[in-house]
């Protein structure tokens, strides 16, 4: 099990990578990480500071009635605590959470017809995606069960006419969920827009199966622990080091 520091330094680099792959909203989206121990104690950003600033010691420890242990100068985004909180609450294996407002991933989450299995990308997410009808700035604490019963056991979910969420057993699995996710629904705001081209060319049914599958199968903590966490963190230290601090 990581120790709290090594949770904290994987937190900050997954909110420096979030501004660098251009998936920020100024400081309005959040993600957070659960520390070890039973108390539920979970970290989340400080409320005012980019994610291009965000360090491993800025982090912000709350409890599940968000009381925040120890000291900080920032507070919590309240929508931020309600989405996560209830999370947190109810998945032992969530020990990361991200939720995003992307363009695309916002385009997507607010049609109609949600992501579709229109390419490879999109055919490696859609058989653990699910939905959560928006009920307004996710102040309400009610809403939490509402919001536990649609995420349920899966580990993507578009928030309708929000954005989208995703979970991991780490920092790492949380973003690979969250890239694949979020490249799904870029390849298909591209595929509607360039509609003149064209009806979109489908896949045969079997094939989607056999992709959904393929998923299930895969060991996506391994994956994205040791094949593409690390090189990340290599890319991150290039670009924007201090993460750790």
């Amino acid at each position: 099990m990581p120790t709290e520091q090594q949770v904290r330094i994987d937190l900050a680099a997954c909110y420096r990578l979030v501004a660098m792959y251009g998936w920020d909203d100024l400081v309005f989206t959040h993600i957070s990480a659960r520390v070890p121990g039973p108390e539920h104690h979970f970290l989340i950003n400080p409320y005012g500071m980019l994610f291009e600033e965000i360090t491993a010691s800025s982090l912000v420890k709350v409890d599940l009635s968000g009381q925040v242990i120890g000291t900080s100068m920032y507070p919590v985004n309240p929508a931020g605590f309600t989405i996560h909180s209830a999370i947190h609450e109810v998945r032992e294996d969530a020990h990361c959470v991200m939720h995003l407002h992307t363009l695309d991933g916002t385009a997507v989450a607010s049609s109609q017809e949600g992501l579709v299995a229109l390419n490879q990308t999109s055919q490696l997410v859609v058989g653990d995606l699910v939905y959560h009808d928006y009920e307004g700035v996710a102040l309400d604490h009610a809403e939490r069960p509402r919001l536990q019963h649609d995420l349920g056991q899966h580990n993507s979910l578009l928030l309708r006419n929000h954005g989208t969420l995703t979970v991991g057993r780490s920092c790492a699995e949380a973003f690979l969920r969250m890239y694949f996710l979020e490249r799904a629904c870029s390849m298909q705001v591209r595929t509607r827009a360039i509609a003149s081209m064209g009806q979109d060319y489908p896949t045969a049914p079997a094939v989607i199966a056999k992709n959904a599958d393929l998923m299930k199968a895969t060991n996506m903590t391994e994956m994205a622990n040791r094949l593409v966490w690390p090189g990340l963190l290599r890319k991150l230290d290039r670009v924007n080091p201090g993460y750790r601090d």
